[in-house]
Parts: C-alpha cells; structure tokens; sequence
C-alpha cells in the first residue's frame, strides 16, 4: 500500500475523539439514570449537555473534512491564495515561518521550482506536527532535495538580517506566545527578508485584539523602510471557497493577507 502524505488538520482528531466520547457517556449516563429513576433533574442536565456536546461534535467533524487536504480542501485553497500573492520569480531562497507539517512549504518548492527552501517551527507538544513528518511529506512529495526544516522560535529567529529573498507564513504570527505584541512577530518575518525581497503573510490580521489598525500599521512599516506593502482584511468573507459555517469565532474570523516587497 502506497505511503500517504500527513498534513495535519486545524481540527485535531483527539478533539474529535474526546467530543464524540463525552457526549456518548453522558447521553447514557441520561439513560440510565431516567431508566434508574434518578433525581430528573439530573437527568435533564446530562442530557442536555450530551446533546449540546454531540451537535458540536458534528459540527467539529465537518469542519475537520472540510479543512482536510485531499477531502475539502479549504486549506489548500487558503495556501494556493498566499502564494498567488507572493510576486516572485522563484529564484533564490525562500523561509516558510511556521511550517507546520510542511503543506505550505511543499506548495511553494512546487511553485517555484528553482528555488531553495528552508522551513522552520516550533513544533510544541500542543500540536500534532513534526521535524519527522515535515520530512516525510516533502520525502512523498518527491521535493526533500530543495528543503531544509529546523526548529525556531518566530518571535526570535537565529537567522542573519536580510538572509531570505521571499518568506512566507500561514495562521502562525498570532499563535507565537512569546511575543505580546504580534506586530513584533511580522517585523521579525520582515528583518529576515533581503532588501528588494517579498513576502506574503496570512493571519488573523483583521483582528484588532491582536493587531490593532492595520492601515495604521502599514503606514508604520512603510516609514520603517519597506518599500511595498499591501493588506487585505477580512478573507473569510471574500474568498468563495470558504463556507459560511467556519466563519466563526472559533475557527475563522478577521482573516488578512499582508504582501509586498522590502
């Protein structure tokens, strides 16, 4: 049997698992305890929360196939959208923040062909990613030769100023929990980029919790020296492949695209 690529999903399948388990035993526990003749009360308030617990299991589980790569495909979507932004030639090397477990990352080595790519992250034990799995994917892929993964910090980088001629990073910036201020986090991702260099970066930059004015912010990275930036806010209600049932608060809301060239 041919080995398959792992990609992840934004819904982890433990969640799935707790969800759909929860709810099961609780909805027994209703069960038996109405059968046993149990205080009703008792009865009443497990139900209800096993029932409230299942309909988000489904709706988790939805979202879960929707998001997935080969099934719904949303995320390859949202990916292909950040490199449609990224106005490159592909020659050169290219620092994908945030790599996760490398879906981003081997959609721009097959984008640009020419290009060298070096792919970082933090892999916390909070996530269901890996070093092991981003080389396995890329190994599947048939792209390993042109990409190099490492573990990093986002907020604090170890690599030169103006080492990368384009960087990326996908949904990572406002996840990177050693910086407070994430608009510290873009200007990391920019320092990295060679003069001249470009960039194309999704988040959640449309939420002013974490970023505040954005077109304040664009005026502060252009008086700070790049030379061309563009922001698009609020993707989820733009982009066509997106369905109305994960622009929620809890999945995807005040998405934002930040491009341009340093």
């Amino acid at each position: 049997m041919r080995e398959k690529t792992n990609y992840g999903n934004w819904v982890p399948e433990k969640a799935l698992y707790m969800l759909f388990g929860g709810a099961a035993i609780l909805l027994v526990a209703a069960i038996v305890s109405g059968v046993m003749g149990v205080v009703p009360v008792i009865t009443w308030i497990a139900g209800v929360i096993g029932v409230l617990m299942l309909v988000m299991a489904v709706y988790m589980l939805i979202c879960h196939e929707e998001f997935a790569f080969g099934k719904g495909n949303m995320m390859a979507g949202v990916h292909q959208h950040l490199v449609d932004h990224l106005d490159w030639d592909g020659k050169g090397e290219l620092l994908d923040i945030g790599c996760g477990a490398a879906a981003l990352t081997v959609r721009c080595a097959k984008a640009f062909l020419e290009a060298e790519i070096t792919a970082m992250d933090y892999w916390g034990a909070e996530w269901n990613y890996a070093k092991e799995q981003c080389e396995n994917n890329a190994r599947l892929e048939g792209v390993a030769n042109r990409i190099t993964f490492q573990k990093g910090d986002a907020a604090k980088m170890e690599f030169e100023t103006e080492t990368f001629d384009a960087a990326v990073s996908n949904f990572v910036f406002h996840e990177v929990r050693t910086a407070k201020d994430k608009r510290d986090v873009v200007k990391e991702a920019l320092r990295v980029v060679k003069k001249g260099g470009v960039f194309s970066f999704q988040d959640m930059f449309s939420q002013k919790a974490l970023y505040g004015d954005m077109n304040e912010f664009v005026r502060e990275l252009k008086a700070e020296g790049i030379s061309e930036v563009h922001y698009i806010g609020n993707l989820e209600k733009k982009l066509d492949f997106i369905p109305g049932y994960v622009k929620t608060p809890w999945m995807i809301s005040g998405m934002g695209i930040l491009y341009g060239r340093k």
